[in-house]
């Protein structure tokens, strides 16, 4: 399956209360055949104007780190837990994760990355099926299926908490030397 058909198959999607409150589903953006994928929460206000993933202030952040690590937004694929942003930025439920969850599954197969980075507790403990806090497995590899995960802050609690960010430039250290060793000579 391709994240074409994926997308096709969530078509304007109404699985969950999210669908009445969103002007745009935010799908995913980026390389479709990624090796390295970002997963956030869900979509902001400003993502939800705009349908495309991270590009509010948390977003830019996050383009200042792909700057900082020579990384380009086009080479990644970036995606959410959820595709409706849930009404005053609040965590996203249960049952509108349970709606979402498989159609992340299935953009994750489509694309085969060789490593996920979670932004966020919410990201890291839906994708890993943990209640473990961020805060203890953070920085360390994890596994979904026969993938390499690595958990680490959302760019939005940097914001609010700014001495975090070199533990999240850290693990991005780690992130970049996996990634580019094995960028090279694939």
């Amino acid at each position: 399956m391709t994240l074409e058909a994926v997308r096709a198959e969530l078509g304007n999607c109404q699985r969950c209360k999210l669908s009445r409150t969103r002007r745009h589903l935010v799908f995913g953006a980026g390389e479709p055949h990624a090796r390295l994928v970002f997963i956030g929460e869900g979509p902001g206000e400003e993502e939800d104007l705009q349908g495309v993933p991270f590009v509010g202030a948390a977003g830019q952040l996050l383009d200042r780190l792909f700057d900082r690590l020579e990384l380009k937004r086009q080479e990644v694929y970036i995606t959410n837990i959820v595709k409706c942003r849930p009404p005053g930025n609040r965590n996203p439920e249960a049952d509108e994760i349970s709606a979402c969850l498989p159609f992340l599954k299935k953009q994750l197969q489509a694309i085969q990355p060789r490593i996920i980075c979670t932004l966020g507790r919410i990201a890291t403990q839906v994708l890993l099926e943990t209640a473990a806090p961020l805060s203890r497995i953070r920085g360390q590899w994890q596994k979904w299926q026969d993938i390499q995960v690595m958990p680490t802050f959302h760019p939005s609690y940097l914001l609010r908490f700014p001495a975090e960010r070199k533990k999240t430039w850290e693990d991005m250290q780690k992130v970049m030397a996996r990634y580019r060793s094995k960028n090279h000579g694939a």
